[in-house]
């Protein structure tokens, strides 16, 4: 899809999203002027600015830390209020075709209907500012280190408690910055991790753009290194400039390949794979490639894959992996969009099993545009594995 048609069909649904808002809450609540032209002419800027602003960015990067607040805000705020409105009008659908089926239309009645709108638009207003609040409080407020015991069929005993820490779904970029880097840097740090891995989606923006932005990364410590795999908003960003940032920094980038982390005495093979959408990215060489990042695996030794999307696991269990780790979902990060989630992912967060393998989706470290979560707070991933008794 290119730039131009992806921006047209951007337009199109905030274009949407905002008619349907103006049509709940100021068309049919009957504002009196000059409130109701009030409204009318903030929704057709917000709606306005949001596609504006990414072109403003992508001319004068630096302009992404002023305009991306507010715009990415009314984002979120402008899906919760869509959901909240949709579910009083399937409510009211409801209740009018019970009615028909009695046989006891309601009477027309404006001023009546002019009441209920108010009403309803009231509630739903306040809600979502309500809602608003504990969001922007989850997604801005201290991550939190969720600890996941795992237990593996072929794991060395000699290696039990080793601690894994997983960062993923950062997104450093508009709203996500150096300070935001630097906190989760020493909470990662003070955990005393084995290992780290970064599962993907690290960045929006270019190398460029954000390289003094990531360069707290650099200050990770465990004793078996930093690894990292591409998600898809690497390849919206550079993903060959990225890989080169990164192992500059000291950050191992594993591209469909795999090491053994370890002595002689116990060892695991660690594995990682590009993400899928690489395929498509038009870099060359880049995609997800199984096959080579598991060829000819000894079947006593094992296995721990990172692949950002968690739908790669129906493949790599074929080849025998103990444990994937993914992330991409955010656990849906404003709820409801979990339920949208599920049509694209296997899975939404925490541990699953898919036939012989396990595996372990993060709802992300950052977030993704609006600076909000609602029902998947953030994490910082400590994985502590051992072997099965």
């Amino acid at each position: 899809m290119s730039f131009v048609t992806f921006f047209a069909v951007v337009i199109l649904v905030l274009g949407g999203l905002h008619y349907y808002i103006w049509a709940r809450l100021v068309r049919d609540t009957r504002l009196p002027q000059p409130w109701g032209a009030v409204l009318l002419a903030g929704l057709v800027v917000l709606a306005a600015g949001l596609p504006l602003m990414r072109l403003v960015i992508r001319r004068w990067p630096e302009a992404a830390r002023i305009l991306g607040w507010p715009f990415y805000t009314w984002l979120g705020v402008s899906m919760l209020l869509f959901f909240l409105l949709l579910g009083t009008d399937i409510a009211r659908l409801l209740v009018w075709v019970g009615n028909k089926l009695r046989s006891q239309p309601a009477p027309i009645d404006l001023a009546r209907r002019t009441l209920v709108a108010r009403s309803v638009a009231g509630v739903v207003t306040a809600a979502a500012g309500t809602l608003t609040a504990v969001a922007l409080r989850s997604a801005l407020g201290p991550v939190a280190v969720k600890r996941v015991p795992v237990t593996l069929a072929r794991w060395p005993e000699a290696m039990n408690g080793f601690k894994l820490v997983q960062l993923t779904d950062i997104h450093v970029g508009p709203t996500i910055g150096r300070a935001f880097i630097e906190t989760i840097v020493a909470h990662t740090n003070a955990l005393n991790p084995d290992l780290i891995a970064i599962t993907g989606d690290l960045v929006d923006g270019t190398v460029d753009e954000l390289r003094d932005s990531v360069a707290p990364l650099g200050q990770l410590r465990a004793r078996h290194g930093v690894y990292f795999v591409t998600g898809n908003h690497e390849y919206f960003s550079g993903a060959a400039p990225w890989i080169a940032e990164l192992t500059r920094l000291g950050i191992r980038c594993l591209r469909n390949e795999r090491v053994s982390i370890g002595d002689a005495g116990a060892s695991f093979d660690l594995a990682g794979v590009d993400d899928r959408s690489g395929a498509r990215s038009g870099e060359p060489g880049h995609g997800e490639d199984l096959d080579r990042a598991l060829a000819a695996l000894d079947p006593e030794r094992e296995v721990v894959l990172l692949a950002h999307q968690p739908k790669s696991v129906f493949a790599s269990a074929r080849f025998g992996v103990g444990l994937q780790i993914s992330g991409h979902t955010h656990g849906g990060q404003i709820w409801p969009f979990s339920y949208f989630v599920r049509l694209q992912q296997p899975f939404i967060a925490g541990l699953h099993r898919h036939e012989g393998a396990q595996v372990y989706i993060s709802r992300g470290t950052g977030y993704w545009g609006p600076p909000m979560r609602l029902g998947a707070p953030a994490e910082i991933t400590r994985i502590k594995l051992r072997a099965a008794t």
